[in-house]
């Protein structure tokens, strides 16, 4: 699982002109089934997306084409974490630790 952390690098007007796309790119990987939740930081500074089911070459290759990273108005910091718990309503996301 993966914790995906957008900060903007450019100014918010920039980050408004690519919104759509980039929502329209969340509600795809969404029904892939790759993200589990998004939601912008708070302050107004970058987002957070869960993401899931891929390993890490997929999810640097996923967020490169990201609209927000194509228009060049965040950066990301991806942190891969194995989710040994969860809330009963995530625990099909429930990961094993490797042996």
């Amino acid at each position: 699982m993966f914790v995906l952390e957008l900060t903007y690098t450019a100014p918010i007007e920039r980050v408004d002109a690519a919104l759509q796309d980039h929502v329209a790119w969340l509600k795809k990987e969404y029904e892939a089934g790759h993200f589990i939740a998004a939601g912008r930081k708070v302050p107004r500074d970058g987002g957070v997306i869960i993401a899931t089911g891929m390993d890490r070459a997929a999810v640097e290759q996923l967020v490169a084409g990201d609209p927000f990273s194509v228009a060049g108005v965040c950066t990301y910091r991806i942190t891969e974490f194995v989710a040994t718990t969860t809330a009963p309503a995530l625990e099909e996301y429930r990961e094993q630790l490797p042996s």
